[in-house]
């Protein structure tokens, strides 16, 4: 029973995750279009995130600095891959080609994940799982619309791979960390590990900065800047990373990897209330599809689950591959 209310919660945990990592696009984008770079939006995003979390995150270990010193290494690969290389790889990604392909190509992921388990256990995935990957996958090629995306780059492509194997990373460490340290702490040091990256980043001229600071179009009136800073910061951010390396831990990096998917479909919908940028019903439609691929990849999950810790194990091995 509890490992049942621990599978429930997750994935509670991961619609909510989902849902508040789904509304920094369009918070972005109104920043985007107000003159923002790309650099300075995901440099303000992680940088105030790491202000925000590093006092409580202190806090929460002061008289446990042992601990803190065991799990330096996953907070330091958490924050460089997970987050920055992550960032630095998509928006790269996004320069070369239309955003929903870049968007696609990110979440790969869950096959990413799906494969490495298969190389690591040596036990093929089930058929739910692979009718789950193959649903959710189409359900998430009608969500972005792909269809009308007519410009790919090739090194826009491998740009977006790094991006989807960073997101693979993503899972696998927030698994890795359950037990070393409280996942607040291995998001709030992440974030300081993560800024720090996009810090050299910007310093070496990789990742340019530009930002204005006048009003932005947000529910069809104008406002302050100040209003999406905070929303990228707080919800898509904070929350939103603190709830999903709780959701991984609890269901595990494959499982949480596809409800994962379903941070699209919330993202159209916020698209549509905050920027008036309304879906098609072909969207509506692959939102349906993405909710049963989860579906199906979760019940195969309960009918006949792969044991992880091998990949959780081999994660540190991954992160050279990332």
């Amino acid at each position: 029973m509890l490992s049942a209310n621990r599978s429930a919660s997750g994935l509670v945990y991961a619609v909510l995750s989902a849902a508040t990592f789904g509304v920094s696009g369009p918070l972005g984008k109104s920043l985007l279009e107000a003159g923002w770079s790309p650099g300075a939006t995901v440099g303000t995003r992680i940088g105030l995130a790491a202000t925000v979390m590093i006092v409580p995150a202190l806090v929460m270990m002061r008289g446990r600095w042992g601990r803190l010193r065991s799990g330096i290494g996953i907070m330091a690969a958490y924050g460089m891959v997970a987050v920055a290389l992550c960032q630095f790889c998509f928006f790269n990604a996004v320069a070369r080609m239309s955003p929903p392909v870049a968007l696609m190509l990110e979440y790969l992921a869950p096959i990413v994940i799906v494969g490495w388990l298969w190389l690591r256990t040596r036990r093929r995935p089930g058929m739910l799982t692979v009718a789950g990957t193959v649903v959710a996958m189409a359900g998430l090629v009608l969500v972005l619309n792909l269809f009308s995306a007519t410009h790919v780059d090739p090194v826009g492509v491998l740009w977006g791979m790094g991006a989807a194997a960073c997101l693979a990373v993503y899972f696998v460490l927030s698994a890795k960390a359950d037990g070393v340290l409280p996942p607040f702490v291995v998001v709030g040091g992440g974030m300081v590990f993560g800024a720090l990256g996009l810090g050299v980043l910007a310093l070496v001229g990789v990742l340019p900065l530009a930002a204005t600071f006048g009003t932005v179009q947000l529910l069809g009136t104008k406002t302050s800047w100040i209003v999406p800073v905070l929303g990228i910061t707080i919800v898509a951010a904070v929350v939103a990373y603190s709830l999903g390396i709780v959701a991984v831990q609890r269901l595990g990096p494959k499982v949480a990897s596809f409800v994962s998917l379903t941070e699209v479909l919330f993202s159209v919908l916020a698209s549509w209330i905050l920027i008036g940028d309304v879906p098609a019903p072909i969207q509506a439609l692959g939102g349906v599809l993405i909710v049963a691929g989860v579906l199906l990849v979760r019940v195969d999950e309960l009918r006949a689950p792969i044991p992880e810790p091998a990949l959780e194990e081999a994660a540190p091995e991954a992160l050279p591959a990332a």
